[in-house]
């Protein structure tokens, strides 16, 4: 049995408590390992498609449509690939999240959350966990992070990781545009679900003023 299938098998039996900090530090270690692999992966992947592309330049019919199933090959690899990295980014995030966690055992137990970390059903626990970060850093951030696992319905966290990523993706296409700096976008950039969405042309048109 892995090392992760314990994981969760303990969180099952026994949600937290019997998880040692090794246990999640060397379980961190390997998914980060996993994760570094499949991104050096899929940049090869990648590399190969532009490859191929470039052969097709000026080529025969013929060869541009051998090409073009070639191209279609690495692409669906790569999909898959990405999958396996969406997999295990989300068990890397469940297993820090956990790491953090025990490390504030202490002072969870002082303020009452240990007992509602312990009692959350094991399956929302790891859909939470896996889907926010906590930084570790302070103990009031670390807090709030937490707060929303016991606060928010998991309809309502989707609904906000999907803005959040709607925001990096606009972001992304402003600065690809050539409309705006990365940087500045970057300086710029809320990703805070609560407040009010910014339209996209807004946006552009006060980071223009600001940049004058």
């Amino acid at each position: 049995m892995s090392l992760w299938n314990k994981i969760k098998g303990k969180i099952q039996k026994n949600p937290i408590e019997k998880l040692t900090i090794r246990d999640l530090e060397g379980e961190n270690i390997r998914l980060k390992s996993k994760l570094d692999r499949v991104k050096k992966e899929v940049k090869t992947l990648d590399k190969k498609k532009k490859q191929l592309f470039k052969e097709g330049m000026g080529a025969d019919n013929l060869t541009k449509k051998i090409l073009a199933q070639e191209i279609k090959s690495v692409e669906m690899e790569m999909k898959l690939k990405y999958k396996s990295f969406q997999t295990y980014q989300k068990q890397f995030n469940f297993s820090n999240n956990l790491l953090i966690v025990k490390k504030y055992e202490k002072e969870l137990k002082n303020i009452g959350m240990w007992n509602k970390i312990n009692n959350i059903q094991p399956e929302l626990l790891e859909v939470k966990l896996s889907d926010i970060i906590l930084d570790g850093k302070e103990f009031d951030s670390t807090m709030d992070g937490l707060n929303k696992v016991f606060e928010m319905r998991i309809d309502e966290f989707d609904e906000e990781i999907d803005s959040t990523e709607k925001k990096l993706f606009d972001a992304w296409e402003q600065v690809e545009g050539g409309n705006v700096e990365a940087d500045m976008v970057v300086d710029n950039l809320n990703l805070d679900a609560d407040d009010e969405e910014e339209d996209d042309e807004e946006l552009l048109k006060r980071l223009e003023k600001e940049s004058e």
